[in-house]
């Protein structure tokens, strides 16, 4: 962020952020809850992915209110707090980052046809890119100098992140394209999952893409963060709803 900081945009981006991400998450609860409930016979490993996602999802909504409960009630009052970055907000990194590194995996592997030599170099890059942020973002403890000496890295994640988003909505595109039959009741079904695939791959996408373009143009207030607190949400969702 700039010297001067825009309060409204800064607390306000980050509590209505806080709001979306709770309300999305809730979202989540009743897609895992939805999901039990109709495939009962899936397999071990689905449904421990499901479980997984809800856990990880659970834990980043847990930090996000923990660090507003920190912005607005610890440090009411302090202006020097708004500069600040507590723990908390940190770690909601890491778990997006984990995510994401979820979502990706699975979205690779299945359009590779399970092959890991291609998944995994492709979905490695950002568990250790959010590492390294968020390493720096606890050295700093400031968002000035987080951005001072590592807004590059940061920017490379998001536009790396939107890179892979793409290549899985076009894989994906391309897959069911080609599975098309003469039998018109599967064509109906394959057209229902490309539009499906075309509209959470541009979801989560956009959202990364707009995030990215608030950290690279508005260094004077905190909107990048309120939108990457739902950008998880995004990611979990796309991957349940599936």
């Amino acid at each position: 962020m700039a010297t001067v900081v825009d309060v409204p945009k800064t607390f306000g981006a980050l509590l209505l952020g806080g709001l979306f991400a709770a309300v999305l998450s809730g979202v989540v609860a009743v897609q895992v809850i939805v999901y039990f409930k109709l495939y009962p016979s899936d397999a071990f490993r689905t449904k421990l992915l499901v479980l997984v996602i809800w856990f990880l999802d659970t834990c980043h909504t847990g930090f996000i209110w923990a660090a507003l409960w920190e912005y607005f009630i610890q440090q009411y009052g302090e202006r020097e707090g708004i500069d600040f970055i507590p723990w908390n907000i940190a770690l909601t990194i890491v778990f997006t980052a984990v995510l994401t590194f979820f979502v990706h995996w699975y979205g690779i592997f299945v359009v590779s046809q399970r092959n890991w030599f291609i998944t995994i170099p492709i979905v490695s890059y950002h568990p250790f890119l959010r590492f390294v942020l968020t390493t720096n973002r606890l050295h700093f403890h400031s968002f000035n100098k987080f951005a001072l000496h590592v807004r590059w890295l940061f920017t490379l994640g998001l536009a790396l992140s939107s890179c892979v988003d793409i290549i899985i909505t076009c894989s994906l595109f391309y897959l069911l394209q080609t599975s098309r039959t003469g039998a018109a009741s599967l064509n109906i079904v394959i057209d229902s999952l490309i539009r499906y695939a075309f509209e959470t791959g541009s979801l989560t996408c956009a959202g990364t893409i707009v995030s990215m373009v608030c950290w690279v143009a508005m260094r004077n207030n905190l909107i990048f963060m309120g939108l990457h607190f739902v950008i998880s949400k995004f990611y979990a969702n796309s991957l349940l709803v599936t």
